[in-house]
């Protein structure tokens, strides 16, 4: 719970407020960037909600916060709120909230499938979102894009008898997962409307899943610069080799999808055309780099 004694300075006036606790993860600026900003080391409160839908979505943020960093303490409506998650996308794909500190803060999906529903990477195992999944009809499959957000993933496998799925190369953040992939392009047993795509980089084992041609769960690799208003890819925090993740940046591009949904970074919606010839313009700009 956020402590308004170890408030940081540049919170302006008002009950939400963001205190020394956070770790700059970004999750409460991509949610409510009309009230958080970043000061270079954490976030903080920049402008009060001045509306009913902003102070619901700085409490969405609260919520989500993985470090519990945010506080708000005066018509706090974050019992009411708790009930919007997982938060819709579009098409059956959610946003889970409750962001884990085991994965710095990293984003969660959740799809529902008729074939049966996905966890992509893993928020915490919050009561809440559990019952919301159990009332989808749980989970098949838990993908996780590589070993940085693993987080409760063994909880949610645990509880819902669901297979995980990551790659050799990441397998020692979860050494009894039920799928592993040696060869993405050789996994015969995913489902109709999803792809496997290994991309190397960020880290040796990373992976992306492509659902319905629309939506793109990027992990660690690729997402939405919301200040520049492109899409981009972490250069300094790229734990295995730049030269790879420029490569595998370049097959993505044979791909058709709107949706970009990483793990880390703002999520964004564009159309396909477009989404492709930024990742041909990031591409050049990375093998220049």
């Amino acid at each position: 719970m956020a402590d308004r004694k170890k408030i940081v300075r540049e919170n302006v006036d008002g009950a939400f407020f963001v205190d020394t606790t956070c770790i700059d993860c970004d999750t409460c600026r991509q949610i409510a960037p009309e009230s958080f900003k970043d000061a270079g080391d954490y976030s903080y409160v920049w402008q009060q909600p001045d509306s009913a839908q902003a102070r619901r979505r700085a409490t969405q943020a609260l919520l989500a916060c993985p470090t519990g960093s945010i506080g708000c303490d005066s018509n706090n409506i974050a019992a009411e709120v708790m009930d919007d998650f997982p938060l819709p996308i579009e098409d059956g794909v959610f946003y889970c909230g409750f962001n884990s500190p085991k994965s710095y803060g990293g984003n969660s999906y959740f799809i529902e499938n008729a074939g049966g529903n996905w966890l992509i990477d893993a928020p915490k195992f919050n009561q809440h979102l559990v019952k919301r999944i159990e009332e989808r009809g749980g989970l098949k499959y838990i993908f996780l894009t590589h070993e940085d957000d693993v987080a409760d993933a063994d909880r949610f496998a645990e509880k819902f008898k669901a297979q995980r799925i990551i790659h050799a190369d990441a397998i020692q953040a979860c050494r009894d997962a039920e799928i592993v992939i040696q060869d993405a392009s050789a996994f015969a047993d995913i489902p109709d409307g999803f792809k496997i795509v290994h991309t190397p980089g960020h880290t040796k084992g990373h992976m992306v899943l492509l659902y319905r041609n629309k939506f793109l769960f990027t992990g660690d690799h690729l997402y939405f610069n919301r200040e520049e208003k492109h899409l981009e890819a972490f250069r300094d925090y790229c734990w295995y080799s730049w030269s790879e993740q420029t490569r595998s940046m370049k097959t993505l591009i044979d791909f058709d999808f709107e949706w970009i949904l990483p793990g880390h970074g703002q999520r964004v919606k564009l159309p396909s055309a477009e989404a492709k010839q930024q990742l041909v313009e990031l591409t050049r700009e990375m093998a220049a780099r």
